[in-house]
């Protein structure tokens, strides 16, 4: 038995068969969120995009659309239009950013803000759902290992 075996690390071969395996499931499972999500913009009235906005916003505080982009992996363009989307909708409003003259933050107005809150709180309803008897250690494992994963994707260019 070698180190790795001891201290439970899989050598990179397997390693990447494991992983390989993760991503066999992040891909079917985000585009059915994602169908899910759609699913509630009868409800809110949100597309998946102005919701990832309005969460970023809301989790983060105001923030440029550049940020946004870099934050989601998504380009810049399409960030902007979800924006413009939630804006025309008075549920974000660009505001002066004393660190960027020409790059305004955007925040949630009050009435984002309750959309947001009330998409948060419909989800939240929908993933108290998974089974399992998922542990805290399990959760916070599964954490670490997709931070890592895309970790290794950071310098893929979005735009």
């Amino acid at each position: 038995m070698n180190d790795s075996d001891r201290s439970g690390k899989l050598p990179p071969d397997e390693l990447g068969r494991r992983l390989a395996e993760v991503f066999d499931l992040v891909g079917p499972l985000y585009r059915r969120v994602q169908r899910k999500v759609e699913e509630g913009e009868a409800i809110e009235g949100l597309s998946v995009g102005v919701r990832a906005v309005l969460d970023l916003l809301h989790k983060h505080g105001p923030m440029t659309v550049p940020q946004m982009g870099r934050a989601q992996a998504i380009s810049r363009q399409f960030v902007q239009r979800m924006v413009n989307d939630a804006a025309a909708r008075g549920l974000v409003e660009s505001i002066p950013n004393p660190a960027h003259r020409r790059s305004s933050l955007i925040r949630l107005t009050d009435e984002g803000r309750a959309a947001i809150t009330a998409v948060l709180a419909r989800e939240h309803m929908v993933l108290r759902e998974v089974g399992g008897d998922l542990t805290e250690a399990e959760v916070a494992a599964c954490l670490r290992v997709l931070g890592e994963m895309l970790k290794v994707f950071d310098h893929v260019d979005v735009n």
